[in-house]
């Protein structure tokens, strides 16, 4: 199939992604999964996420999520493993989902046409995508397809975003960033997270962060106010035209119109639940 605009699939990607993502920001995936015995915060999401690679070691989940901390992953897992199974938080993580977009979206929005349409173009999109070197993607995929519209959606944007991200992860490791690093500089975008949340779940101190800050300096890619310099922001367009390229399966398989759609329709869920709070913008910014 002729290949669509990379712009197209990467705005096909943010329309969806969010109605995976709401769930990091919501308390229904904390309460599921803390009844299950896990600690609140980074326990529940190293857990949460991981849990589909099964009873990894936090040298796994390290390689895997790319930019946390490996000494702050050491003291969430394996321990999650020994509270409860990967089997027993992927039940729960659905649930909490399942909770989410239930108090986000509302009742109508979840047994609408446009639901059921935007949950088959999701799935039609993930065909398309490849498991050689995406082990998160992977680890997802051989995970059942939920029968409830809003949850099959939610299922495909996670396996959505994962396979974006594990090529992302690859696009990082070319430009010669850390994990840290790749964090500082998308953080000077203004667009991300805020730094204290991003040290914060990502188990960084402040010293880490400014020693990071300094190396992207010596790199020539950010000024000496913390800002993107025009090498910085030029190796963050080549850093996403690589992802943009990595990922292009999908949606050249789902095709320039059902793109479009796919857009259109998991655009509008998406807005709804960032104007019902699922994004709170304390956490976002510089």
């Amino acid at each position: 199939m002729t290949s669509i605009e990379a712009s197209a699939g990467r705005h096909c990607h943010n329309a969806v992604s969010p109605l995976h993502a709401a769930m990091y920001f919501a308390p229904e995936p904390q309460e599921e999964l803390t009844a299950l015995g896990l600690e609140p915060g980074p326990m529940v999401y190293l857990a949460g996420r991981a849990a589909p690679l099964g009873a990894v070691d936090a040298g796994t989940v390290t390689a895997t999520f790319y930019n946390f901390n490996h000494e702050h992953v050491r003291r969430y897992i394996p321990a999650a493993w020994t509270v409860t199974t990967p089997e027993a938080v992927l039940a729960a993580r659905l649930r909490g989902a399942d909770g989410t977009l239930r108090r986000l979206l509302g009742a109508e929005a979840l047994i609408s046409t446009q639901m059921t349409e935007a949950a088959e173009l999701a799935l039609h999109a993930t065909e398309a995508c490849r498991r050689e070197a995406r082990p998160l993607y992977a680890a997802n995929v051989d995970l059942p397809v939920p029968e409830e519209p809003h949850l099959a959606l939610w299922h495909a944007a996670t396996l959505l975003r994962e396979h974006r991200g594990d090529g992302h992860l690859a696009a990082l490791a070319v430009a010669g960033l850390s994990g840290i690093e790749a964090l500082v500089l998308h953080n000077a975008t203004g667009k991300a997270a805020t730094s204290a949340l991003l040290m914060r779940t990502r188990g960084w101190s402040e010293r880490q962060w400014d020693a990071a800050r300094d190396q992207l300096r010596e790199r020539g890619l950010l000024d000496g106010a913390g800002d993107l310099t025009d090498a910085g922001t030029a190796l963050r367009g080549e850093t996403e035209a690589l992802t943009d390229r990595l990922d292009a399966a999908p949606y050249d398989h789902l095709g320039e119109a059902a793109t479009a759609r796919l857009t259109e329709l998991a655009g509008a869920f998406s807005g709804t639940l960032r104007a019902e709070g699922a994004f709170p913008a304390v956490h976002f910014g510089r």
